[in-house]
């Protein structure tokens, strides 16, 4: 069985042209013309190489790294090995992103499914009355349902289905087997399969007589340069829009309830969950597993551990976890006098 390479990459790039991309100063004694042909894992890297130290916890791989160049921080170009070139940046992490990018550029957006070459396919669904840009990429199976639009750039793959009057904008991926109904979605925007936006929310008011179902008439806005995980899913509002803010990031299976409002550039890690009618503010950053109650407000800048739960507002810029969540500080001071309490001898 051949070794299949997924991703064509740039042939080489030197290194002086790699350390002005991400803003370092080449050593005196650094070869600026050398070749660096691609990057690699700080523990696999080999000659003609650079990898990149960000977690502590690597150090002594650093210590022993045979790649030609390394990105650090200041406090570990002393510990980079004799021979290896040490570029000394601020974010070593976003540094390597940043080469990675200039290496295999394809990477940054998913690659279509069926056929690089793009186009309509004649095994994909169009109601006559939908408008789809020149530029646009329909693979088989997908369907775009009745006055639908899709910009230019824009990939919609296998299996895919775009509701009627629904809107996207120009350059995203709307990934296999998503479904998208009563959604407006922005510029750049990435979706990754099976990703389901705009079906009902979860609205019923319920009696000892049965649950009547309420009607949900609201939409999905999906703002530009979002991503999102594959099996998320985003419920339209019942009686006002549910938004997802400009630059946020989804993982994969996270539950978005109706009338939830998302602010820009926040991050929600896998499987987290946003009851209806609760308010992120920008930035904020939930850790996986936590679930945020209904009707509360996390405030801008805030971070909410993993497997959390979050019952009451939380300010702007607060670090919060535990169940229900509380100030780290606090959590810590608990979680340390119960330990002590269960270790000790009766």
């Amino acid at each position: 069985m051949t070794d299949p390479v997924f991703f064509t990459k740039i042939e080489s790039l030197s290194l002086g042209h790699l350390a002005e991309l991400v803003d370092a100063q080449l050593p005196d004694n650094a070869d600026g013309s050398m070749l660096i042909d691609t990057v690699a894992p700080i523990n696999a890297a080999a000659s003609g190489q650079i990898t990149f130290l960000d977690n502590p916890k690597y150090v002594a791989d650093l210590e022993k790294t045979e790649a030609s160049a390394v990105l650090c921080a200041k406090r570990y170009v002393d510990k980079v090995p004799d021979g290896v070139v040490a570029l000394e940046v601020k974010n070593p992490y976003l540094a390597f992103s940043q080469i990675s990018a200039a290496f295999y550029p394809e990477a940054l957006k998913p690659l279509a499914y069926f056929d690089s070459q793009g186009g309509i396919s004649q095994a994909a669904h169009i109601h006559p009355s939908a408008k789809i840009e020149a530029g646009v990429c329909v693979e088989p199976g997908a369907s775009v349902g009745a006055l639908a639009e899709i910009g230019s750039g824009t990939t919609v793959g296998v299996n895919a289905v775009i509701g009627q009057g629904v809107r996207v904008g120009r350059d995203c991926h709307i990934g296999a087997n998503c479904v998208l109904q009563h959604t407006l979605v922005g510029d750049r925007v990435i979706l990754h399969p099976g990703v389901c936006s705009g079906q009902d929310g979860f609205g019923f008011s319920m009696s000892a007589t049965g649950h009547q179902k309420v009607p949900q008439i609201g939409r999905v806005i999906i703002q530009d340069n979002v991503e999102i995980g594959a099996n998320s899913t985003i419920d339209r509002g019942a009686n006002r829009d549910t938004i997802i803010g400009e630059g946020t990031k989804i993982d994969n299976q996270v539950q978005i309830g109706h009338n939830v409002e998302v602010g820009r550039h926040c991050v929600l890690v896998s499987q987290v969950g946003l009851s209806g009618s609760s308010t992120l503010q920008d930035f904020v950053a939930i850790g996986g597993q936590s679930g945020v109650a209904g009707h509360i407000t996390v405030g801008m800048g805030a971070q909410i551990a993993a497997v959390s739960v979050v019952k009451d507002d939380v300010p702007a810029g607060g670090r919060y976890g535990g169940v229900p969540a509380k100030p780290v500080k606090q959590w810590f001071r608990e979680m340390s006098a119960l330990k002590k309490l269960a270790e000790k001898k009766s």
